[in-house]
C-alpha cells in the first residue's frame, strides 16, 4: 500500500489515529486526515499538582486537537471560570492555555485552587485532569532563644533543626560560619528530619557555629537558623555504654508507602563505642538490585517498591557492649495504575465496539464513566450504549453516537483520568493511490499493484484488466485486504492497464494504473579464476545482456570493497584489467550490474604466485609416537613402551609421558615423567584407586609433537590413604569460634572410595581429651563456643572405606580474636629537639591483648602554635610500631607548638582503647626567612626598607639582623655593615649613604635559638644631577670624538700589518712576546689523562673582604679575565644556568620576586666607558 509523507502539523493526529481500536483502518494520508471529522483529544496539560513561583506569571497548559478545531473553557474549584471578567487572565489564541499575569500586580495566592480544562467541538468534549495550583512558600525561621549545649564527653546529642514549613518542603543541610559543610561519619550524621545526631560527642565537637540551612529550590532561596553552640567537657574516665536508639523511639513503629515510590527507613543509635547498624527483613530477603544503604547504613533505601515489599524490617544497632533493635512494619499501598486504559474507537454506522477501562491499586480503585465531561448517569441517553462496570458496549452505532468518554479510576491515594473518543464516520469510498501510476517489474518476479482506499462503511474492492475487461479472479492473482493486487509470477502478457473499483452504500469510485514487465539483466560471460605471476598483467571479463529500456551500471569490487585508488586498475566497458600485478592484488574480484529494477553479480579469484624457489630442507616438529603398550602390571607400577614417529630432520631429544585419571578427572591430562629421546620404555609408579591412561609426546629442537593416541586403561586396586591433608590451620573468624581449614586431597590421593576426614582438636596446655568429628570430603570445619583467643592443638586425618591414613602431625591454632581490653600505661614523652620527640609506654599484659599482638599505634596532633595562640583543626597523624616495642620517635614536629598524643595496642581484630591524652610542647627553633623585603623611596643618600614577618616564626622573635655593603662599578663588594632591629619594627630608613651607589642587603629574623635563613635584595641611590651633566658634556666634546677616531684608525693599521706579516710566514712581535711570556693561566692538556687543567678559585670559601666579591655571587673577577660575562650583562649577577643558558638580570637575585622600584640601573657614563677601554 502506498504511504505518502505526513506533515509535521498532523503528527499528533496521526499518532492517535494509528493507535485506534476500530473496525476501520484509516490510512495515514495527510489530505485524508485533514478532511475527516474527529472528536477533541487533549495533547498537553499541566501536572496534577502544580506548584508555581509566586514571583512569575502562572501558565496553566491545555492543548487539544480535533476536527473541527475545538473551543476551550475552564472551571475553578468546580464552577465555571469566566476569564473575560478577570483582566489578569488571558487565554492563548487557538489554544486553551491560561496565562495569569502576576508580574503586573496580580497575587499568586488569589489564584490558588483546582482548575480543569474542557476542549469541545461538534463531536464531543474532552477534559483535562484536575490541576491543583499552589504557590511555593519559603517562610523565615521563627525566632527562638538557643541555649548553649553543655555535653559530657561520650554522651549522645541531638541538634534540632525544625525548619519552617515550606511548599515544597526544603532541603536541609548543616554548615559552619565559613559556609563549609560539617563533616559527617558513623558517629555524627543528619537524620531524615534534618536534625543532627551525635552517637557520642568528642572534644573536637566543641564549636559555636552549628548552623542548619533550609534550601527552597522552587524560589531559589536559602534560610538560616541561628548558630547553635556545643561545648564538650571531659570527665576521666569516659564511660562506655551499650547502644540505645535515638530515632525511632520504642521497639516497633509503622510505615505506609505507595507503590513505585522510594521507601526510606532510618535508625540512628547512641552508644560508646559508636554502634554499627545492620538491616534485615523478617521472614524474607532484602530485594536485590533495588536495595541501597545510605548515611553510613543508618538509612535503608528501597526504590520502586511494590506490594511484595510489605513486611517487618528490623534494624539492629551493636557495639562491643551489646545491641538493641527496632522493628518497622511496612505496608505498601498503591494509587490507581492502568491495566488497560481505554483507547479511541472509530466505527462505521451500524457497527459494534467496546471501550475497556481496567485499573488496579491498593485499595482496589473504583471505576466511574463520564460522557463529554458529564457523569454518564446524567448524560444524554444513547440507545447504542450500555455500561457494564469497567466496560462500555456499543451496538449498531449511528453518527450521533460520536462522543468523548472519560474513565476515572480512584482510591484514597489518587486517581487516573483517561479520555477515549468514539468516532462514527459515514464516508463514501476514496482511492488514495495516484491515478495512472506506473509499476515496473522484472519477468518471472512478483508484481504488487496498490489500491489504497478509505470509506465508511468499509468499501469492497474489485480489480479489472483493461478499460472494459472482465473482473479478475483465479489462482494466478492474490487480493490483499488493503486493496493491493499481487501477481505472483509476472509474465510478458501481464503488461497493461489495471482498474481498481471501490464501492460502499454511499458511493463508488475507480482508478487506473499501468504495469510494465521487463526482461531480466544477465551476465552472459562471467569473470574466471586466474593464476598470475608477479609483475604480469591480468584481465577479467563481465559481458551483460539487459532490457533495452533499462540503463545498467557496472561496479567492480575487490574483496567486497572498492577497488584500490591505483592507476594500474583499468575499468573498461566489459572488463577489468590489472597491470603490473603485485602480491597485494591477490583476492576476490566481483562484477556487480545494477538497474532500477534488479541487480546481478559474479565473482572470480586472483592468485598471485612467484617463480618456483629452490626446495629447502624442512625442519619440523616430530610426528607423534604410536603403538603404546602396557606390560608388567603391578599394584603400584607398570611398564609403558611405544614406537617413535618421524623426527622430521631434527633428532628427538626427549619423550614426555602424561596420564589421565578416568575415574576422578576424565579428560584432564597430567604430567607423569620425562625420559631421554633414545629411550622407548619406562617403568611408571602408580597410585591406588586410579583408572590410568597414558600418552606420549615427542620433543625436538623445533618443538613438541601432537600427543599420541591414549593407551589402554588400567585400574589400580584401592588402599588406605597414604597421606593426610596439608596446610592445616586453625584461625577463629569470631571471638567464640575456631575455623579449622586444610587442603583437600586430590582425587588420585584418596586411594579408594568414600574419602572423609577426621578432624580432632583440644585446648593446649589444658588436660582435656581430644574432641573428634568425621566430616565429608570438605576443606573446613567450624568449632563454636570456644573461649576468646585460646591456643588449640589440631590434627586432620584422611580416611576412606578401607581405613585411615597414617597418624597426622599436630598443628597449633588459635580461636578467634577480640579487640584489646587495656590501653598502654605510663605514657611518657621526651622532647629531643624542636622537631623530634620520643614517646615511651609500658606494654599491656598479653592476656588483655586477646589476639596476636601486631604492635602499637601512636596518635598525635598539633593543638596550637605557642607563638600565634590560635587554634586550628588538624587531622591526627598515626605512627605504627610493629611488635612489642615500647618506644618510638615522632618526627616532623613543628617548633614552639603544643601537641597531644595517645597510644593504642593493635591485634588482628583491631585497635584497643586509647591511653589518656598526653600534652607536650616543642621548644623554639630558628625562624623562616622574612616573608618579603621591599626597598623604596631612593634618594641621594637614603633608602627605605620594608619587610614582612616570617611565615613560620617558630618561636618568639627577638630582633631582625640587617647587613649591607656597597658594590662598585667593577662589581666588587665594599665593607659589610650590620644593624640589629627590634622585632616589632616593619620598616627602616637608611641614611648617610653614598649617592649613585648600588647596595646589597642581607636580611633575616632571630629567635633566642638563633638566626633564620636570610633574604637578599639590591638597590641604587639616586645620582647627583651635576655629575651626570658633566659626564654627558665630556661625551659630546669634539676633542674626545677625534681622539676616539684616531685610536680606532691606529688599531686598524696594526691589524693590517699583522695580517701581512703572518701571510709571509714570519713571526710578528706580538707573536714573539706570546711565545716568550706564556700566560700562566692558560694551562696545557694533562699528558697523563688527556684532560684539561681545572681552574680553581682559592677564595670560593673565604669570608667577605673589602675590594672582593662575595662567593654567593658566583661571578668571575675582572682581573681574572678581561672577557668576563659580567661585563656584557646589565646586572651584577650574570651567570650560567645548569642547562648552559645565560641569566642576566639587572636587579639582584633573591628568594622572592624583586620588589617594585628596584628595576633601575646606573646611567651609562662616558667616563666609565673610557676607563674600561684604557
Amino acid at each position: 500500500m502506498m504511504k505518502n509523507s505526513i506533515s509535521a502539523s498532523k503528527a499528533s493526529l496521526v499518532f492517535f489515529l494509528y493507535q485506534m481500536i476500530s473496525a476501520l483502518d484509516v490510512p495515514l494520508d495527510s489530505k485524508l486526515l485533514e478532511e475527516l471529522s474527529q472528536p477533541p483529544t487533549i495533547t498537553q496539560q499541566s501536572p496534577k499538582d502544580y506548584i508555581v513561583d509566586p514571583r512569575e506569571n502562572i501558565v496553566i497548559q491545555c492543548e487539544a486537537k480535533g476536527k473541527p478545531p475545538p473551543s476551550f473553557s475552564w472551571t475553578r474549584n468546580g464552577t465555571h471560570f469566566d476569564i473575560d471578567k478577570d483582566e489578569q487572565v488571558t487565554m492563548k489564541p487557538n489554544s486553551g492555555t491560561l496565562v495569569i499575569n502576576i508580574m503586573n500586580g496580580g497575587k499568586a495566592e488569589a489564584y490558588e485552587g483546582v482548575y480543569q480544562c474542557t476542549a469541545r467541538n461538534e463531536r464531543g468534549a474532552a477534559i483535562s485532569n484536575n490541576i491543583v495550583i499552589r504557590p511555593s512558600r519559603s517562610p523565615l525561621w521563627t525566632k527562638e532563644k538557643l541555649e548553649p549545649n553543655q555535653v559530657r564527653e561520650g554522651d549522645s546529642l541531638v541538634l534540632h533543626c525544625r525548619p519552617p514549613v515550606g511548599l515544597p518542603p526544603p532541603i536541609i543541610f548543616w554548615m559552619d560560619n565559613a559556609f563549609q559543610r560539617l563533616p559527617q561519619s558513623e558517629r555524627v550524621s543528619q537524620g531524615l528530619n534534618g536534625d543532627l545526631y551525635f552517637s557520642n560527642v568528642q572534644p573536637e565537637d566543641t564549636r559555636e557555629d552549628y548552623i542548619c540551612y533550609a534550601r527552597f529550590n522552587h524560589t531559589q532561596t536559602i534560610q538560616q537558623k541561628q548558630p547553635i553552640s556545643v561545648k564538650v567537657f571531659s570527665t576521666k574516665p569516659v564511660t562506655e555504654r551499650p547502644p540505645i536508639l535515638l530515632t525511632p523511639t520504642g521497639t516497633t513503629s509503622n510505615k505506609v508507602e505507595l507503590r513505585g515510590n522510594v521507601l526510606l527507613l532510618e535508625c540512628i543509635a547512641a552508644g560508646l563505642p559508636t554502634p554499627v547498624i545492620r538491616w534485615i527483613k523478617e521472614g524474607g530477603e532484602l530485594p536485590a538490585n533495588r536495595t541501597f544503604f545510605e548515611n553510613f547504613k543508618k538509612t535503608l533505601k528501597i526504590i520502586d517498591v511494590s506490594e511484595a515489599d510489605s513486611g517487618n524490617y528490623k534494624c539492629i544497632a551493636r557495639n562491643i557492649l551489646g545491641s538493641t533493635h527496632h522493628v518497622i512494619s511496612v505496608t505498601v499501598k498503591a494509587a490507581p495504575y492502568w491495566i488497560t486504559a481505554p483507547r479511541n474507537l472509530v466505527l462505521s454506522p451500524g457497527e459494534d465496539g467496546t471501550l475497556i477501562c481496567r485499573a488496579n491499586g491498593n485499595p482496589k480503585p473504583s471505576i466511574s464513566w463520564l460522557a463529554n465531561g458529564v457523569p454518564i448517569a446524567i448524560a444524554p441517553e444513547d440507545p447504542s450504549r450500555k455500561v457494564d462496570g469497567d466496560t462500555i458496549i456499543f451496538s449498531a452505532v449511528q453518527e450521533r453516537s460520536s462522543a468523548v468518554y472519560q474513565c476515572n479510576a480512584s482510591n484514597e491515594y489518587g486517581y487516573l483520568l483517561a479520555n477515549a473518543f468514539v468516532n462514527v464516520l459515514a464516508e463514501p469510498p476514496r482511492i488514495l493511490t495516484p491515478a495512472n501510476k506506473l509499476y515496473q517489474v522484472i519477468l518471472d518476479s512478483p508484481a504488487l499493484i496498490d489500491c489504497a482506499y478509505f470509506g465508511s462503511p468499509k468499501p469492497e474492492i474489485e480489480w479489472f484488466k483493461g478499460v472494459k475487461g472482465s473482473i479478475l479472479r483465479g489462482n494466478e492473482y492474490v487480493f490483499h485486504d488493503n486493496g493491493t493486487l499481487e501477481i505472483p509470477v509476472a509474465q510478458k502478457d501481464s503488461t497493461g492497464t489495471y482498474t481498481c473499483v471501490a464501492r460502499n452504500e454511499l458511493g463508488k469510485i475507480q482508478n487506473e494504473v499501468q504495469l510494465e514487465v521487463k526482461d531480466p539483466t544477465m551476465i552472459i560471460k562471467q569473470p574466471e579464476y586466474k593464476v598470475i605471476q608477479r609483475y604480469g598483467h591480468v584481465s577479467f571479463e563481465c559481458i551483460i545482456k539487459h532490457d533495452s529500456t533499462l540503463i545498467p551500471t557496472v561496479i567492480w569490487l575487490k574483496d567486497n570493497d572498492e577497488l584500490p585508488d591505483d592507476e594500474r586498475f583499468l575499468v573498461g566497458k566489459d572488463n577489468l584489467t590489472i597491470m603490473n600485478v603485485t602480491d597485494k592484488d591477490d583476492g576476490t574480484y566481483t562484477c556487480i550490474v545494477n538497474t532500477t529494477l534488479d541487480s546481478v553479480s559474479a565473482s572470480a579469484v586472483l592468485t598471485v604466485v612467484a617463480a618456483p624457489p629452490t626446495p629447502a630442507i624442512i625442519y619440523a616438529r616430530p610426528n607423534p609416537p604410536f603403538d603404546l603398550e602396557l606390560t608388567g602390571q603391578l599394584e603400584r607400577s607398570i611398564e609403558l613402551s611405544w614406537i617413535p614417529g618421524d623426527e622430521n630432520n631434527s633428532p628427538i631429544t626427549s619423550f614426555v609421558i602424561e596420564y589421565e585419571d578416568g575415574l576422578h578427572e576424565p579428560g584432564v591430562w597430567h604430567y607423569q615423567t620425562e625420559v631421554p629421546g633414545s629411550q622407548t620404555t619406562v617403568q611408571l609408579k602408580l597410585s591406588p584407586y586410579v583408572n590410568y591412561s597414558f600418552r606420549v609426546i615427542a620433543v625436538n629442537e623445533i618443538g613438541r609433537s601432537q600427543p599420541s593416541e591414549p593407551s589402554e586403561q588400567y585400574l589400580t586396586k584401592s588402599a588406605n590413604p597414604d597421606e593426610n591433608p596439608s596446610n592445616v590451620q586453625g584461625i577463629g573468624s569470631e571471638p567464640d569460634n575456631l575455623v579449622i581449614t586444610w587442603e583437600s586431597l586430590k582425587g588420585f590421593q584418596s586411594n579408594g572410595p568414600g574419602l572423609q576426614y577426621k578432624v580432632s582438636w583440644r585446648q593446649k596446655d589444658v588436660d582435656d581429651e581430644w574432641t573428634s568429628v568425621v566430616v565429608a570430603n570438605v576443606s573446613k570445619y567450624i568449632v563454636s563456643g570456644t573461649p576468646t583467643f585460646v591456643p588449640y592443638e589440631i590434627k586432620v586425618q584422611a580416611l576412606n572405606d578401607l581405613g585411615y591414613a597414617p597418624e597426622p602431625s599436630e598443628v597449633i591454632g588459635h580461636s578467634g580474636e577480640d579487640l584489646p581490653m587495656v590501653a598502654p600505661g605510663n605514657v611518657q614523652v621526651h622532647v629531643i629537639n624542636s622537631t623530634l620527640a620520643k614517646v615511651h609506654w609500658d606494654p599491656v599484659p598479653l592476656k588483655s591483648v586477646r589476639g596476636h599482638l601486631q604492635g602499637y599505634k601512636v596518635y598525635y596532633w598539633k593543638v596550637q602554635s605557642l607563638s600565634r595562640r590560635s587554634k586550628r583543626h588538624i587531622e591526627k597523624k598515626i605512627l605504627t610500631f610493629r611488635g612489642n616495642k615500647t618506644f618510638g620517635m615522632l618526627p616532623g614536629l613543628e617548633p614552639y607548638s603544643s601537641y597531644k598524643l595517645n597510644v593504642r595496642v593493635v591485634n588482628g581484630k583491631g585497635e584497643g582503647p586509647a591511653s589518656p591524652d598526653r600534652v607536650f610542647k616543642t621548644p623554639e627553633g630558628v625562624p623562616s626567612s622574612p616573608s618579603f623585603l621591599k626597598i623604596t623611596n631612593p634618594t641621594l643618600d637614603s633608602l627605605t626598607l620594608e619587610w614582612g614577618s616570617p611565615t613560620h616564626p617558630n618561636g618568639v622573635l627577638i630582633s631582625y639582623i640587617l647587613k649591607f655593603q656597597p658594590i662598585n662599578n667593577t662589581h666588587e663588594l665594599g665593607p659589610l655593615v650590620e644593624i640589629r632591629i627590634p622585632a616589632n619594627e616593619s620598616s627602616l630608613i637608611l641614611k648617610n649613604l653614598n649617592y649613585s651607589t648600588r647596595y646589597k642587603f642581607y636580611f633575616n629574623a632571630q629567635t633566642s635559638v638563633g638566626s633564620g635563613s636570610q633574604i637578599t635584595e639590591e638597590a641604587v641611590t639616586i645620582m647627583d644631577e651635576a655629575m651626570a651633566s658633566r659626564q654627558v658634556d665630556i661625551a659630546t666634546q669634539g676633542w674626545f670624538i677625534g681622539l676616539m677616531c684616531a685610536v680606532a684608525l691606529l688599531i686598524l693599521i696594526l691589524l693590517i700589518v699583522c695580517f701581512i706579516r703572518r701571510n709571509k710566514g714570519g713571526k710578528y712581535p706580538v707573536k714573539e712576546k706570546e711565545d716568550a711570556h706564556a700566560d700562566p693561566e692558560i694551562q696545557p692538556m694533562k699528558e697523563d689523562d688527556g684532560t684539561f687543567g681545572e681552574y680553581s678559585d682559592a677564595e670560593d670559601h673565604k669570608p667577605l673582604k673589602k675590594g672582593s666579591r662575595t662567593p654567593s655571587d658566583r661571578t668571575v673577577k675582572k682581573e681574572d679575565s678581561d672577557d668576563s660575562l659580567v661585563d656584557y650583562g646589565e646586572g651584577v649577577n650574570g651567570q650560567f644556568n645548569e642547562d648552559g643558558s645565560f641569566i642576566g638580570q639587572y636587579s639582584g637575585k633573591k628568594e622572592k620576586e624583586p620588589a617594585e622600584g628596584n628595576e633601575s640601573s646606573e646611567a651609562p657614563s662616558p667616563v666609565n666607558a673610557m676607563n674600561s677601554f684604557v
